[in-house]
């Protein structure tokens, strides 16, 4: 029998969720994925170092001052180790907008675009390219312009359907509902309860958000995130992408047992009469708990590696 893993892939898109390049060749995934945190966990080796160093170098000529040289030096980083990633990957390449634009419409919509035109200087068209932005109402706002221009999102930060919904209606690329950080808040909250399998709530977040996209026909991609065990991904399979960590990658494909489709597109579709309004998704999110509290720690959490990212670069 072949490997969970090789059976997951008949059924669903499986997508890297790590920046090592070598890690990306072994595994051979569709899609895969570049932000500050994952620079960081590879800046340290050889490798990798002539790649910073030449974003530093041009960061430097395009301005004389300190604080936009490592702005710049950060996105040709990211750029470039993205640029390497995407020949040897056949699909998308996701590169993360700085998450302190969470909340700035316009700056976000001028760092997307720019990052699209490092890419190109790299020969990497854009629609080989995803813009990778937190999924805050001013997040969503930006990336509808920006698909409405040909450069293509990924919705991430994802933790309630509101969220889903507004992307849905924003016409975005993809979208990426998180399951792990859900179920460590659940787990937190109230511990004793049994969150195994289909009762995880995270896995449950990911399934409804699936079923709502494919009942009323959004061509959305949904790519479930941030797992913490195989489990959660057996639950989603059959979900358009999984994005997944080497390390569980590697127990998949190490796993010889039967592999059930969890998701299906359902048979009927509906025609959905009202439009999610700005005043609509603020309360419905002030109303979740759980999605207000991590989107605001994973937004902290992006931009503290940012600013690992970039004492990284002011060191070299």
């Amino acid at each position: 029998m072949p490997s969970k893993l090789e059976q997951l892939r008949q059924m669903t898109v499986v997508v890297a969720d790590t920046g090592d390049i070598d890690a990306i060749r072994d595994l051979q995934p569709k899609d895969a994925t570049t932000n500050p945190s994952l620079v960081l966990k590879v800046a340290d080796k050889p490798e990798y170092q002539p790649l910073l160093k030449e974003a530093i170098a041009k960061a430097r000529k395009e301005t004389s001052d300190p604080a936009q040289q490592l702005d710049y030096a950060s996105d040709r980083a990211s750029v470039a180790i993205g640029a390497e990633i995407s020949r040897i990957i056949p699909g998308y390449i996701s590169t993360e907008v700085s998450a302190r634009l969470s909340f700035d419409t316009r700056a976000t919509i001028e760092k997307a675009r720019r990052l699209i035109r490092l890419y190109a200087e790299k020969d990497v068209p854009s629609d080989r390219v995803l813009i990778k932005i937190a999924s805050t109402w001013e997040g969503i706002k930006a990336a509808e312009v920006l698909e409405q221009e040909g450069i293509r999102c990924n919705l991430t930060l994802l933790f309630a359907m509101p969220q889903a919904i507004a992307c849905a209606e924003a016409g975005i690329t993809l979208i990426s509902p998180f399951v792990g950080r859900i179920l460590d808040w659940y787990k937190t909250a109230n511990p004793e309860q049994d969150y195994s399998g289909a009762n995880d709530p995270g896995v449950s977040s990911v399934r409804d958000i699936y079923h709502y996209y494919k009942t009323y026909g959004y061509p959305t991609i949904v790519m479930g995130a941030s797992f913490r065990n195989t489990d959660e991904i057996e639950h989603l399979a059959g979900c358009d992408r999984l994005t997944i960590s080497p390390t569980l990658l590697q127990q998949l494909g190490e796993d010889q047992g039967e592999l059930r489709q969890m998701l299906t597109t359902p048979s009927e579709r509906k025609e959905k009469a009202e439009t999610l309004t700005e005043a609509m998704f603020r309360w419905q999110m002030n109303q979740n708990e759980m999605a207000i509290e991590k989107l605001a720690q994973g937004i902290r959490l992006f931009a503290q590696d940012q600013d690992k990212l970039e004492a990284l670069l002011t060191e070299l």
